[in-house]
Protein backbone atom coordinates (compact mmCIF):
# COMPACT_ATOMS: atom_id res chain seq x y z
CA UNK A 1 0.00 0.00 0.00
CA UNK A 2 1.40 3.41 -1.26
CA UNK A 3 1.60 6.15 1.12
CA UNK A 4 -1.23 7.85 -0.67
CA UNK A 5 -3.45 4.80 -0.31
CA UNK A 6 -2.37 4.59 3.52
CA UNK A 7 -3.27 8.37 4.20
CA UNK A 8 -6.79 8.29 2.43
CA UNK A 9 -7.43 4.80 4.00
CA UNK A 10 -7.27 6.95 7.07
CA UNK A 11 -9.99 8.64 6.43
CA UNK A 12 -12.20 6.51 4.70
CA UNK A 13 -11.94 4.10 7.64
CA UNK A 14 -13.90 7.03 9.79
CA UNK A 15 -17.10 6.02 7.56
CA UNK A 16 -19.35 4.12 10.14
CA UNK A 17 -21.37 2.17 7.21
CA UNK A 18 -21.23 1.50 3.28
CA UNK A 19 -24.26 3.82 2.85
CA UNK A 20 -21.57 6.92 2.41
CA UNK A 21 -24.19 9.03 0.54
CA UNK A 22 -26.42 8.81 3.77
CA UNK A 23 -23.66 9.21 6.00
CA UNK A 24 -22.67 12.50 4.27
CA UNK A 25 -25.47 13.85 6.04
CA UNK A 26 -25.00 12.17 9.07
CA UNK A 27 -21.78 13.89 9.58
CA UNK A 28 -23.07 17.39 8.39
CA UNK A 29 -26.25 17.19 11.00
CA UNK A 30 -23.46 16.41 13.89
CA UNK A 31 -21.55 18.94 12.86
CA UNK A 32 -24.43 21.25 12.69
CA UNK A 33 -25.72 20.16 16.06
CA UNK A 34 -21.90 20.27 17.87
CA UNK A 35 -21.23 23.67 16.73
CA UNK A 36 -24.79 24.75 17.42
CA UNK A 37 -24.65 24.21 20.85
CA UNK A 38 -21.69 26.28 21.63
CA UNK A 39 -21.27 29.88 22.86
CA UNK A 40 -19.15 32.55 20.67
CA UNK A 41 -16.32 32.21 23.51
CA UNK A 42 -16.36 28.24 23.47
CA UNK A 43 -15.61 28.96 19.40
CA UNK A 44 -11.85 30.20 20.19
CA UNK A 45 -11.19 27.64 22.01
CA UNK A 46 -8.08 25.22 21.09
CA UNK A 47 -6.66 22.53 23.18
CA UNK A 48 -2.96 22.98 22.91
CA UNK A 49 -0.98 26.32 21.79
CA UNK A 50 -0.59 26.04 18.05
CA UNK A 51 -3.67 24.30 17.63
CA UNK A 52 -6.62 25.18 15.55
CA UNK A 53 -9.76 26.75 17.55
CA UNK A 54 -13.23 25.22 16.76
CA UNK A 55 -13.74 28.26 14.60
CA UNK A 56 -10.54 27.69 12.41
CA UNK A 57 -11.28 24.08 12.34
CA UNK A 58 -14.82 24.39 10.88
CA UNK A 59 -13.89 26.42 8.36
CA UNK A 60 -11.42 23.83 7.35
CA UNK A 61 -13.75 21.50 7.16
CA UNK A 62 -15.56 23.95 4.51
CA UNK A 63 -12.24 25.08 3.00
CA UNK A 64 -11.41 21.56 2.35
CA UNK A 65 -14.98 20.10 1.24
CA UNK A 66 -14.79 23.00 -1.07
CA UNK A 67 -11.55 21.63 -2.69
CA UNK A 68 -12.87 17.86 -2.86
CA UNK A 69 -16.33 18.95 -4.36
CA UNK A 70 -13.59 21.01 -6.93
CA UNK A 71 -12.02 17.71 -7.81
CA UNK A 72 -15.24 15.76 -7.60
CA UNK A 73 -16.80 17.76 -10.17
CA UNK A 74 -13.87 18.02 -12.38
CA UNK A 75 -13.11 14.16 -12.65
CA UNK A 76 -16.81 13.91 -13.01
CA UNK A 77 -17.04 15.60 -16.33
CA UNK A 78 -13.85 14.65 -17.51
CA UNK A 79 -11.74 16.77 -16.78
CA UNK A 80 -7.50 15.44 -17.10
CA UNK A 81 -5.91 18.46 -15.87
CA UNK A 82 -4.08 17.56 -13.25
CA UNK A 83 -5.36 19.24 -9.91
CA UNK A 84 -2.68 20.94 -7.19
CA UNK A 85 -2.85 19.63 -3.35
CA UNK A 86 -2.93 22.67 -1.02
CA UNK A 87 -1.71 23.28 1.91
CA UNK A 88 -4.36 23.11 5.20
CA UNK A 89 -1.98 25.22 7.43
CA UNK A 90 -1.72 28.10 5.05
CA UNK A 91 -5.57 27.96 4.22
CA UNK A 92 -6.01 28.00 8.02
CA UNK A 93 -3.14 31.20 8.89
CA UNK A 94 -5.48 32.94 6.10
CA UNK A 95 -9.06 31.97 7.13
CA UNK A 96 -9.76 34.28 9.63
CA UNK A 97 -11.89 32.51 10.85
CA UNK A 98 -11.54 33.65 14.46
CA UNK A 99 -12.44 37.49 13.18
CA UNK A 100 -15.61 35.99 11.80
CA UNK A 101 -18.79 35.16 14.11
CA UNK A 102 -19.36 31.39 14.71
CA UNK A 103 -23.34 32.10 12.54
CA UNK A 104 -21.31 33.11 9.86
CA UNK A 105 -19.21 30.33 9.64
CA UNK A 106 -21.57 27.59 10.39
CA UNK A 107 -23.94 29.33 7.78
CA UNK A 108 -20.93 28.30 5.37
CA UNK A 109 -20.77 25.32 6.17
CA UNK A 110 -24.17 24.11 5.81
CA UNK A 111 -24.29 25.70 2.50
CA UNK A 112 -21.24 23.54 1.79
CA UNK A 113 -22.46 20.99 2.61
CA UNK A 114 -25.60 21.12 0.87
CA UNK A 115 -24.06 21.34 -2.13
CA UNK A 116 -21.89 18.83 -1.54
CA UNK A 117 -25.16 16.92 -0.90
CA UNK A 118 -26.55 17.59 -4.20
CA UNK A 119 -23.27 17.58 -6.49
CA UNK A 120 -22.74 14.06 -5.53
CA UNK A 121 -26.46 12.54 -4.62
CA UNK A 122 -26.85 13.49 -8.15
CA UNK A 123 -23.74 12.47 -10.26
CA UNK A 124 -24.50 9.67 -12.45
CA UNK A 125 -23.45 6.39 -11.99
CA UNK A 126 -21.19 6.07 -14.48
CA UNK A 127 -18.98 9.40 -13.16
CA UNK A 128 -18.21 8.38 -9.98
CA UNK A 129 -16.00 6.05 -11.36
CA UNK A 130 -14.18 8.62 -13.20
CA UNK A 131 -10.43 9.36 -11.88
CA UNK A 132 -8.33 12.51 -12.05
CA UNK A 133 -5.19 13.41 -10.85
CA UNK A 134 -5.20 15.21 -7.42
CA UNK A 135 -1.87 15.99 -5.59
CA UNK A 136 -0.18 14.23 -7.68
CA UNK A 137 -2.24 10.91 -7.10
CA UNK A 138 -4.44 9.35 -9.08
CA UNK A 139 -7.99 9.07 -7.32
CA UNK A 140 -11.88 8.25 -8.40
CA UNK A 141 -14.86 10.56 -8.21
CA UNK A 142 -16.46 8.20 -5.34
CA UNK A 143 -13.35 8.08 -3.53
CA UNK A 144 -13.31 11.45 -3.11
CA UNK A 145 -16.95 11.90 -2.20
CA UNK A 146 -16.22 9.67 0.52
CA UNK A 147 -12.96 11.88 1.47
CA UNK A 148 -15.44 14.56 2.25
CA UNK A 149 -17.38 12.00 4.69
CA UNK A 150 -14.33 10.35 6.36
CA UNK A 151 -12.63 13.90 6.53
CA UNK A 152 -15.56 15.21 8.47
CA UNK A 153 -15.91 11.86 10.54
CA UNK A 154 -11.96 12.09 11.44
CA UNK A 155 -12.26 15.94 12.91
CA UNK A 156 -15.51 14.95 14.76
CA UNK A 157 -14.20 12.86 16.75
CA UNK A 158 -11.02 15.12 17.58
CA UNK A 159 -13.72 17.80 18.61
CA UNK A 160 -14.96 15.30 20.84
CA UNK A 161 -11.68 14.32 22.27
CA UNK A 162 -9.92 17.37 22.47
CA UNK A 163 -11.99 20.12 22.69
CA UNK A 164 -15.18 19.01 23.86
CA UNK A 165 -14.27 15.91 26.06
CA UNK A 166 -17.31 14.60 29.07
Amino acid sequence: MSDFQKYIQRYLDEIPSENWLEELKKSGEKTVDIYTKLTEEQSHFAYSEGKWTLKELLLHLSDTERVFQFRALSFARGDQAALPGFDENEYADNSFANERTLESLLEEYKTVRRSSQILLETMHPKALHNTGIANGNEIAVETVGKLIVGHNFHHLHIIEERYLPG
